[in-house]
């Protein structure tokens, strides 16, 4: 008789989904991370409709992942060193409501864990400014189109561009020190 792997799911949005894939997906116990849709009421929205602001949905990663090799804890700790958590209005140079930073949890459980940790974070004095992400009940996800997965593989220098949009610089005098 084989042990059945148990999985879990975590949805975290931090910009353009672009630049968010990798830094999970590198992560030992990474099943996969998907890019997609959430958080909005168009059913199965595409790329365009999400880039008009009109169908309410956030640009996110959506990782399944085993919780015997990585916890949801260390999940959320690697989403915050990817996001500016004081900009509740985009990331880096995107900006708008598509692209604000966002921990969608599925459960009390996960929703706690993102609690104490944004609480962690807000009291370590690591930012001047308040934390603003929010914290949110998932909704449905829908994946974005194939050109849109693993990004950062299939167009590397592509990837490059967008994540020296701010985002290194920020990372580096935030969480390299």
């Amino acid at each position: 008789m084989t042990k059945q792997s148990v999985t879990d799911t975590a949805i975290f949005a931090g910009g353009c989904f672009w630049c968010m894939v990798e830094p999970f997906d590198t992560q030992p116990g990474i099943i996969r991370v998907e890019s997609g849709y959430t958080g909005g009421h168009v059913p199965n929205p595409t790329y365009e409709q999400v880039c008009t602001e009109q169908t309410g949905h956030t640009e996110a990663v959506k990782i399944t992942f085993d919780p015997s090799k990585i916890s949801y804890a260390e999940l959320v700790e690697i989403y915050w060193r990817q996001t500016d958590p004081t900009d509740a209005m985009g990331q880096f140079q995107d900006r708008g409501p598509s692209y604000r930073p966002v921990i969608f949890v599925k459960d009390e459980n996960q929703r706690q864990i993102a609690l104490a940790s944004r609480t962690a974070l807000a009291n370590s004095g690591r930012f001047d400014e308040p934390i603003v992400t929010q914290i949110e009940p998932a909704k449905p996800f829908y994946l974005a189109e194939d050109y849109h997965q693993r990004f950062y593989r299939k167009q590397p220098a592509r990837h490059e561009l967008e994540l020296s949009g701010g985002r290194h610089q920020f990372i580096a005098k935030h969480w390299q020190h």
